[in-house]
């Protein structure tokens, strides 16, 4: 019996919350503590104004208090205040606030009080104003109605009978302010929970705006893969991210570009390499070692084959190379003395009748050695469809902000069909000249890969008197990689 046990594994890619997430978190968390910190300081700097608002009753009523015992004369008898007589007037002439208790203290007991409340009979209340309504000062009490604030203002009178302690009350019901202090902050709750609510709604949905382009560009990498880097993300905007998701583009376009190349490269070199080696191979198999002939026969092709072969690795080389910025080494040529520096190493290439058409004078921004390869590559190709005392020329001109160098020959031209086609890897020409000999069919691919990694053209046009003309066109004077990197290898 086999047991099977499954494993689930969690994929690390997918752990945690996301981008979105954390940041509408962040921005709720952000506002609920700055909405909680501004009302706890909004509630404690009330409930000093109450406090405050408290005391200064108190004070108001012990003032009113003290000038009623400086007068000293009972107002309704004309006769000196007694204590319980001065007090039981106060609380008759004034009148407490809602939240405020008189109470007229004499000889440890309450003898009058406004308005009613039973909290002056209660035995809690009598204990803690017991003292304090000897020595005076102020005191806070819990009770079932709340905490209370309590302030004496003690009063004594020596009689023949002795003396006759008394205090005024003064009992301040702190819950009735702060209960609307109170009822405040829960509507403050209320509101600042609501706004809390709404601010994060809104993080949350501007945020999935602003990431939009990122969870696009995530899609887009999880879409691409070594056999297609066709995949593009829509650019919008001026902002970081639509600058993060250009570039993004412009990477996967080179990627695309060297993936190509590369895949260019194994095809070419595949495809042409093998017939070199099948010839080479198939002569070895059928050597005949004892003929000393046919073993000199055989070196001697497959020496050549192997040259044959190194040439073309070193042409599928340059041109899987061409689009890299360090593929040109640009500085400021002088063209007439690059022209006819041409002429003169292309004039070692056959016996021909060369001959300069024009040199322009000045300077341009270009690779000489490149330029110069290109130009070499047009000669030894016109070489190769004309006959000897053939007219081949080489020029120069400046036309319209633009550099053309060209290579003009007197042989049967190239045929408007192929014109394109002829600068392409491994083409050649549906016809032949009297010269024509074989090629690799690179040569033309590698002068129009000179002129696209400088940012120009070739082209191929008739010639006057009759032939071909190919003419290698260069832009305004820049560097056509600036600004551009290419790792190096």
């Amino acid at each position: 019996m086999t047991a099977t046990t499954a494993m689930t594994t969690t994929d690390p890619r997918h752990r945690g919350l996301s981008v979105r997430a954390r940041i509408t978190a962040s921005v709720a968390l952000l506002v609920t503590l700055a909405l909680a910190g501004a009302g706890l300081i909004v509630y404690a700097v009330e409930l000093n104004r109450v406090d405050a608002a408290t005391t200064r009753e108190t004070e108001q009523e012990l003032d009113e208090f003290a000038r009623l015992r400086e007068e000293g004369v009972n107002p309704e008898t004309g006769a000196p205040f007694e204590v319980e007589g001065l007090l039981v007037t106060f609380l008759r002439r004034n009148v407490p606030d809602d939240d405020e208790l008189l109470v007229a203290w004499v000889d440890g007991k309450p003898r009058a009080h406004f308005p009613k409340d039973p909290l002056v009979d209660s035995t809690q209340f009598r204990a803690a104003v017991e003292r304090l309504a000897v020595d005076g000062g102020t005191t806070y009490l819990d009770t079932a109605a709340g905490e209370l604030r309590i302030t004496s203002q003690p009063v004594r009178q020596d009689t023949a009978r002795g003396t006759v302690e008394g205090a005024l009350l003064v009992v301040s019901y702190l819950d009735e302010d702060r209960a609307e202090l109170r009822s405040t902050m829960r509507t403050y709750t209320i509101v600042a929970g609501l706004l809390a609510l709404l601010v994060t709604l809104v993080a949350a949905w501007q945020s999935g705006r602003l990431l939009a382009p990122l969870t696009r560009l995530r899609h887009a990498t999880g879409a691409v893969s070594a056999t297609d880097l066709s995949a593009r993300l829509p650019e919008s905007g001026n902002d970081d991210i639509s600058a993060l998701t250009r570039n993004f583009n412009d990477m996967l376009a080179r990627l695309e570009q060297a993936f190509s190349d590369q895949r260019q490269f194994l095809d070419d070199a595949g495809h042409e390499l093998r017939t070199p080696l099948t010839i080479i191979g198939g002569h070895l198999e059928l050597l005949d070692e004892s003929d000393p002939a046919e073993v000199e026969q055989t070196r001697r092709l497959a020496l050549d084959e192997v040259d044959r072969m190194s040439r073309l690795v070193g042409d599928l080389i340059l041109l899987a190379k061409h689009d890299r910025p360090d593929f040109l080494t640009l500085e400021e040529v002088d063209v007439d003395t690059l022209t006819e520096d041409i002429l003169a190493k292309a004039s070692a290439l056959a016996d021909r009748d060369w001959h300069l058409d024009a040199a322009t004078p000045g300077t341009w921004r270009l690779d000489p050695q490149r330029v110069t390869q290109a130009m070499l590559q047009l000669c030894d190709n016109a070489v190769g469809h004309t006959a000897p005392g053939d007219r081949i020329a080489v020029g120069s001109a400046e036309v319209g902000g633009t550099l053309r160098l060209w290579v003009r020959d007197t042989g049967p031209g190239v045929p408007a069909e192929d014109r394109e086609r002829i600068f392409e890897r491994f083409a050649r020409g549906s016809e032949t000249g009297s010269g024509d000999r074989p090629g690799l069919g690179l040569g033309l691919a590698i002068v129009s890969a000179i002129a696209t990694a400088h940012g120009g053209t070739v082209g191929v046009e008739d010639a006057t008197p009759p032939g071909a003309r190919f003419t290698i066109t260069l832009p305004a004077r820049r560097d056509p990689h600036e600004g551009e990197a290419w790792p190096a290898s």
